[in-house]
């Protein structure tokens, strides 16, 4: 059985003759989660960085990061905790339970390799140097509007509609936009 639908037989996505590439892959920033993709190693050496400053727990560095990139980068979940055991199995961190999460701080040993690295770039700033100005603008407005929305949930019915139409108007206004372009 072959499955159709209205705008063209699509069965694993949008169609493609629609979809805008940039130099990292879909969107502005990346493929999914909306990061660009660091290279490996990247991970490890913004981590070790962030614990230089001050005690953290694997959330804040995600958070830490995605802000200190403008959104250019937001590791996963999955790419922080299983560095976070790595370098504690390296001995370059400890991580011990303070109220009810797990903060990192580095050891003698992770200060002697962040010394090591000393003037080097820091890694948030080699991946947001990667990423053009105008990409970052965008997904920044972008961000603060999703915190707007957000709220919206919450409203009554009647601003609810007042958004939803002005969502509407708002995203025909861009697909405008980018036919001008095209």
């Amino acid at each position: 059985m072959q499955c159709r639908h209205r705008h063209g037989d699509h069965r694993f996505g949008p169609d493609p003759r629609f979809q805008r590439r940039s130099e990292f892959g879909r969107g502005p920033w990346g493929g999914r989660g909306g990061g660009r993709r660091a290279r490996r190693g990247d991970i490890r050496a913004a981590v070790l960085a962030l614990l230089a400053e001050r005690p953290m727990h694997g959330y804040e560095m995600i958070k830490e990061l995605e802000e200190r990139t403008q959104g250019a980068w937001t590791p996963s979940a999955g790419s922080i905790y299983p560095t976070l055991q790595m370098l504690e199995d390296e001995g370059l961190i400890r991580g011990e339970e303070s109220d009810g999460k797990r903060r990192f701080t580095l050891t003698e040993a992770g200060r002697g390799e962040q010394q090591e690295k000393a003037g080097e770039e820091a890694p948030w700033d080699t991946v947001r140097g990667g990423v053009a100005p105008e990409n970052l603008a965008l997904g920044h407005s972008l961000r603060k509007l999703m915190h707007a929305v957000r709220q919206v949930f919450s409203a009554d019915a009647e601003q609810q509609r007042q958004v939803t139409e002005l969502l509407d108007e708002t995203r025909r206004k861009v697909y405008a936009v980018l036919a001008e372009q095209d």
